[in-house]
Parts: structure tokens; C-alpha cells; sequence
């Protein structure tokens, strides 16, 4: 693999740029190996590249049934954050954001991850005082935090929406200065590559159509591409998870898979350089601008269950509004594409990373709205998991029993939006 460098990039300048090679490799599949990752999104290269990174762990094969990128990877909003305050959640998000801050130096694959902020708009009294106790928490557990006041939002984003009588009216902000986005296909072929020289063999188009369970042990998977023989298998498919735990004969999971849009305008000039969040009265919105001029935008689930991946219009209206209700002079702006990604709700909407009743099965699910920011603590901790065969202190909790042991992790203070609606 190339190790990329600013000589390769003038180098390559000069010749045309006809001297690069191709970033990985397409490997046949193997007859077994010793750790298979169902799933070659974010999650699932991740936990690969750490696998073979932090514990040595050489046989990896990644199991992808299209193409790099072509899921969830490549179909969210890009957003990077850790301002999550439940225990558990709060390390986890904390140590994600922290190896967002080196990944382009680890990776030597440039990620595009741009901490630019993350501004959440407070609209009245209260919220402040809410938003005030969150901030503190991730103060005093070495996070950075601030709340804004409106004179000072009025200075760093003059484009609001902040008459008196606005639908939403506006007090503050609550300001995470390391948050920011990242190019997510960008993160893709940086794990991948990274992946791939250390030996992990990405085998694409290669869906598992059977697992054959022993003993309770998993044996073997059966593949579009053949059979494979497993020691280990990791479950990283967001959306699909339900899908192979009922092929692998363990019956439901308390996850839901739901539609997630996301919207994109035509390019405008430089007019947002935060991430901005808010939700009240019912409303859900975030929106950023990307590097190409794009705004970049999306809101709450389809509340209907689904494994389409197309957008609909009750939900462009819903955003719409949103965007118009907080930022009006983006009412002739053309909305480019919207499309839609399959998450997996989970009913508390919290993550799972544990163990499962096969011995030698392994979970990373249940990710709802917070799967790309989480990608790199995902693959960290999943891998941890698997190469030890016991959870990290930090994700103890993050397990499917916690709803018997009533350990809820509801970091929305929500409950199971899923089933109210499903």
C-alpha cells in the first residue's frame, strides 16, 4: 500500500496522476479464519484495523455484502460529538472524539475531520438550566463545554432566526468547541486501507446467507461466495441486525430498524461554520455546511419500521420547515438530494457492544441516531471485546440484559421512541 505523503501528492501531480495503485485488496475468501466481521461499514472496518492494531489478531476477514461505503457509511450527516452525559455513554463518546483528533495521522489517510463546533440552541430559561447541568457533567469528566449566551450566538452565527416572536424563539446555545464533522467515504477508505495492511482481508459483494451453529458455537457461515470456517464473528450491519440474529436461530432483539434522512442544497457561499442543532416542540433538526458549499441536513426517523433506503416528502416538509423556522434567508435555496440510511433503534437508544448466547458471537448494535461519531470508539471498544472475550469497564453495561436488569442507558430522556410509534 502507499504510504501517502506531500511528495507522493506533487509527485503524482506532475506524472498525471496516473502512479497511484489501488488502495487495498480483493482477496478470494478463505476456507476460515480467525475473526469474521459481518458488515464492512464504519463499524465493522473499524473493529478490523483495531483487532489487528491493538491486539495482534492477524486472520480477519471483513464480510461486506455490496460495496465499501455503500450502507450507512455513506448516508448519514457526518456530524462528530461527545456531548453525552449518561455513564457509560459519556466515556465511550469521549474516547470516540478523542481518536476522531488523531485518526488522519493514525490512519496516514486524511478523514477531513474539521472541529468546527457543535452549537445546540436553547429556547427558553430552562433549557439553559438543562443544558448548564449536561455541560457541567462533561466539564468535570475532562470534556470541553460552554453555554453561549445570545449576545454571543449572535456574534458567531449572525444568521438566525432571532426575532421575539419567532416560532422558536432563541435564550442561547450550548457549545461543544472539539465537535465537528468529517467526510464520511473519506473515513471508509482510510479504515480500509489502514485495515488491509495489516493483513485484514476485505472481501466485497459477499453477502451470509446461513450460519451453522453447533453446541452453541458458531461453525460456519455460508456465503454468496462460499463457506467460511469461523473461530470468532463479529455482527457490525446496523439496520440488519435483526436479519442475521434470526438466521443465526437466537430469535428477536429489542431493535427496531427505521428510516433516517438526510438532505443536501445546492452549493451556497460560506454562511454556516458550526454544526447546528436544535429540538424542541416536537422538532428535531441539525444541519452543517459542507466543504463543497452543500448544506447538509436531516431530522427525526420515519416512524413507520422499514429497510428502504429513499426518502419521502412528510419528512422535506418537516425539515424544511425546521431549517426555515431557524434560518429564513435559506427559503430560495434549492434542496439538491435527500436520501435515506437503515438504523437500528434500540429501545432505550443506547448501543449494544457485548456478548450474545453463542459463545463465540459477538454484537456491535442497536446505534439509532450516534453511529458515525461513535465509529472509531466503536471499533475500539468491539475489538477490545472480541480479542478478550470480556466487555471494557466503560461499555459494561452496553449489553442486552440491562433491560432485565432494568439499567436502561436513556441518554434522550425520551424512553423507546420505537415502540411508541412502531
Amino acid at each position: 500500500m502507499t504510504r501517502f505523503s506531500a511528495w507522493s501528492v506533487f509527485w503524482n501531480g506532475l506524472t498525471n496522476q496516473m502512479g497511484w495503485k489501488p488502495q487495498w485488496r480483493t482477496p478470494e475468501l478463505k476456507a476460515d479464519y480467525d475473526v469474521v466481521i459481518v458488515g464492512g461499514g464504519l463499524h465493522g472496518l473499524a473493529t478490523a484495523y483495531y483487532l489487528a492494531k491493538n491486539h495482534g489478531i492477524s486472520k480477519i476477514a471483513v464480510l461486506e455484502k455490496g460495496w465499501l461505503g455503500g450502507g450507512n457509511a455513506g448516508r448519514n450527516t457526518t456530524i462528530v460529538r461527545s456531548n453525552y452525559v449518561m455513564p457509560g455513554n459519556r466515556e465511550f463518546y469521549e474516547r470516540s472524539l478523542k481518536l476522531w483528533e488523531n485518526l488522519s495521522f493514525d490512519l496516514n489517510y486524511n478523514v477531513m475531520f474539521s472541529q468546527r463546533g457543535h452549537v445546540t440552541l436553547l429556547h427558553s430559561p430552562e433549557a439553559i438550566d438543562a443544558a448548564a447541568r449536561r455541560y457541567n457533567t462533561m466539564r468535570l469528566t475532562g470534556s470541553d463545554a460552554e453555554i453561549w449566551s445570545l449576545e454571543e450566538l449572535k456574534r458567531n452565527i449572525p444568521h438566525l432566526n432571532y426575532a421575539a416572536d419567532a416560532r422558536f424563539p432563541i435564550f442561547g446555545a450550548a457549545v461543544q468547541r472539539r465537535a465537528g464533522t468529517a467526510r464520511h467515504d473519506a473515513v471508509v477508505w482510510g479504515y480500509a486501507r489502514a485495515a488491509d495492511k495489516r493483513g485484514v482481508e476485505i472481501i466485497q459483494n459477499c453477502e451470509v446467507l446461513g450460519v451453522t451453529r453447533e453446541n452453541g458455537h458458531i461453525t460456519r457461515l455460508e456465503t454468496s461466495r462460499g463457506n467460511v470456517g469461523v473461530k470468532k464473528v463479529g455482527f457490525a450491519v446496523a439496520g440488519n441486525t435483526s436479519l442475521l440474529w434470526e438466521m443465526a436461530g437466537l430469535g428477536t432483539l429489542p431493535i427496531e430498524s427505521h428510516i433516517l434522512q438526510a438532505f443536501v442544497t445546492e452549493p451556497v457561499k460560506p454562511l454556516l461554520d458550526q454544526v447546528l442543532v436544535f429540538g424542541v416542540g416536537g422538532a428535531n433538526f441539525y444541519m452543517s455546511q459542507s466543504d463543497k458549499g452543500g448544506l447538509v441536513f436531516g431530522g427525526d426517523i420515519d416512524w413507520y419500521k422499514s429497510y428502504a433506503q429513499r426518502g419521502n416528502l412528510p419528512i422535506v416538509q418537516d425539515v424544511a420547515e425546521c431549517a426555515l423556522s431557524i434560518m429564513p434567508c435559506l427559503g430560495r435555496v434549492r434542496l439538491l438530494r435527500h436520501w435515506g440510511g437503515v438504523v437500528d433503534m434500540s429501545m432505550d437508544g443506547s448501543h449494544f457492544i457485548c456478548k450474545t448466547p453463542l459463545d463465540n458471537l459477538y454484537l456491535n448494535a442497536g446505534w439509532n441516531y450516534g453511529g458515525f461519531k461513535a465509529s472509531p470508539g466503536s471499533g475500539w471498544y468491539f475489538s477490545d471485546l472480541i480479542a478478550n472475550d470480556r466487555p471494557h469497564s466503560d461499555i459494561v453495561n452496553h449489553d442486552l440484559k440491562r433491560f432485565e436488569r432494568g439499567h436502561t442507558i436513556d441518554e434522550r430522556g425520551a424512553g423507546p421512541d420505537p415502540k411508541l410509534h412502531g
